[in-house]
């Protein structure tokens, strides 16, 4: 049994690419510009397959190359290559083990940091929170790198896309690297505007069906994808184009994975208005 699995890990290897290694290390190298994480804190990782790429312990992100990329099985947290992965390996394993996510960023940003301190929950003050599933739950502290901390992370994550942790940090969840990054983007910026909006009152705050009604005007409008070439025929009428979302009670096609409640935008673009 285990030479099975270990041959399972190796041939899942190939799933993680060279590009997987360079974009780990480039969104590395922005949080700290973006004012996401600063110094060593914080960490990335993607799911390919039975296998984690994530970012190793404790190394400067301006040192780091794709070769120091960290792979470890998902199915016992073995590491398969790399130097020490990062300290947070144990909470990414399981948000991938709660979700059908195939990116985590761990952030240490200074807004989201403080009103961890302070709130239970990240209210709905703009309609970009649709994005992130709702607001934002705080996970109750316990230090890094334990299972403690991992498990309350994946509970309080369930049914959004980011979760903040009480006197530490955020994490945020995509199908991509790109869309888990500009989450975390999205959730330092909502923590900072609603920082101001508290010195300034009582903030007015946006209800579920409210973040549901934008939720549903970004699938409608299509929002972020491409528009279609200039004098393109329309489909027939029942006829959905490419790539379109299938209408509302259609069954997933053949094969495809059921999306987690993690991931309730199916990767969409933030809403409109960016």
């Amino acid at each position: 049994m285990a030479g099975d699995r270990d041959a399972a890990a190796d041939a899942g290897r190939e799933d993680v690419s060279t590009a997987d290694r360079e974009g780990l290390v480039a969104y590395a190298r922005r949080m700290a510009a973006d004012d996401l994480a600063p110094g060593t804190s914080g960490n990335l990782s993607v799911r390919r397959g039975g296998l984690m790429a994530i970012t190793p312990s404790g190394m400067p992100y301006e040192r780091m190359t794709p070769a120091d990329i960290c792979l470890v099985r998902t199915s016992d947290a073995a590491l398969v290559s790399g130097p020490r992965p990062s300290t947070e390996t144990p909470m990414h394993l399981a948000l991938y083990q709660a979700s059908h996510a195939a990116a985590i960023v761990h952030t240490h940003s200074p807004f989201v940091i403080a009103l961890s301190t302070v709130l239970d929950e990240l209210p709905a003050v703009h309609y970009a929170m649709a994005d992130l599933g709702g607001p934002v739950r705080v996970a109750p502290y316990a230090r890094f790198g334990t299972i403690q901390l991992a498990a309350s992370a994946a509970a309080k994550l369930a049914g959004r896309s980011a979760v903040i942790l009480r006197n530490h940090g955020a994490l945020a969840c995509g199908p991509t690297l790109e869309r888990a990054y500009e989450r975390a983007c999205t959730l330092e910026w909502l923590a900072r505007v609603y920082w101001h909006a508290r010195l300034a009152g009582a903030p007015q705050t946006l209800s579920e069906s409210a973040l549901a009604e934008v939720t549903d005007a970004v699938r409608a409008l299509r929002y972020g994808e491409a528009a279609p070439p200039s004098g393109a025929v329309p489909p027939p009428e029942g006829v959905s184009p490419p790539g379109a979302a299938p209408p509302p009670g259609a069954a997933p096609p053949s094969g495809t994975e059921p999306q987690s409640g993690t991931e309730p935008q199916s990767g969409a673009a933030p809403p409109p208005g960016s």
